[in-house]
């Protein structure tokens, strides 16, 4: 289990609006944030020596705290590849970034990386396994480590326990904090047709961190509604719905806007943000008028 003691990093976001970085809207951000109070990057993404992706960073963070996202450590897969931890563990070395997050996934096998997140079987075995790969990324990294829910679109017959009861039972074992991505909740309860707001209410939110929301697109499999988790529109209502059930719960969080594919303009994103920011505003408010 990780000892919070021993890390002596400031690792909080500020419970403000956050995007995901995105270099075609640099300049905007740098002359006019607006509701923006942090950023989000992918840890792949700057994992080089130089070249502009680097001077940029160097010149953001100085400017917003940074949230590194990684997507290939392959949190549950089989082995988790040192190589790719040591390049992550020197990018947050130098950046020293306010947060750093993984996903509930498995991403790569044998040495072969895939480009998708792959969902686990909850089981005593695949626990164990998780738990080891998290012990060892937050040795690596020293500092605590937040870990994603996915977006489920299938179940294992194997499955022994509730995806919450797995992530709490993470969380302590551990000491990693949570990622909500409630986004994912919607998209995982429809698919699975199961009550989101059930699943909120057993999340063990005590370890949430940080927020995620995003956009989704829908299919259709065999005559049945499909929800993919496509990072490529606007905040669907059902999620936005979800949001204010969280904040009820967690009170103001620092909270991720995820558009990642068809990225917008700055100002339909900062317009976005500006819908979270005012959201985080309010129940900020309402925590104020509850310790009075």
């Amino acid at each position: 289990m990780f000892d919070m003691a021993r890390d002596a990093r400031k690792t909080g976001l500020p419970a403000r609006a956050g995007v995901g970085f995105k270099p075609q809207h640099y300049a905007e951000i740098v002359s006019d944030p607006g509701p923006v109070g942090w950023l989000e990057i992918h840890a792949e993404n700057y994992m080089g020596d130089g070249g502009r992706p680097i001077a940029q960073l160097h010149a953001l963070a100085e400017r917003f705290p940074i949230s590194v996202h990684g997507v290939g450590l392959s949190i549950g897969g089989e082995g988790l590849g040192e190589d790719h931890l040591a390049r992550v563990a020197r990018l947050v070395h130098w950046l020293e970034p306010a947060r750093f997050s993984e996903h509930l996934a498995w991403s790569s096998h044998g040495g072969t990386y895939f480009n998708d997140l792959l969902p686990l079987p909850y089981t005593t075995q695949t626990l164990a396994r998780v738990c080891d790969h998290i012990d060892r990324v937050q040795e690596v990294l020293g500092r605590r480590m937040l870990l994603e829910n996915p977006s489920v679109y299938v179940e294992f017959a194997e499955t022994e326990m509730q995806e919450t009861d797995f992530l709490r039972e993470v969380a302590r074992r551990t000491g990693c904090g949570m990622l909500l991505d409630v986004n994912n909740v919607h998209v995982s309860a429809t698919n699975r047709q199961v009550d989101a707001r059930q699943y909120l209410a057993d999340f063990p939110m005590h370890a949430v961190g940080e927020l995620h929301l995003g956009g989704h697109a829908a299919d259709e499999v065999l005559g049945e509604a499909l929800l993919i988790d496509s990072h490529g529109c606007e905040i669907a209502d059902p999620v936005w719905d979800l949001f204010a059930e969280v904040l009820r719960r967690t009170g103001p969080i620092a909270t991720l806007i995820e558009w990642d594919n068809d990225v917008p303009s700055w100002p339909v994103l900062a317009a976005e943000a500006t819908r979270v920011d005012s959201r985080l505003a309010a129940a900020a408010r309402r925590k104020s008028r509850a310790k009075h």
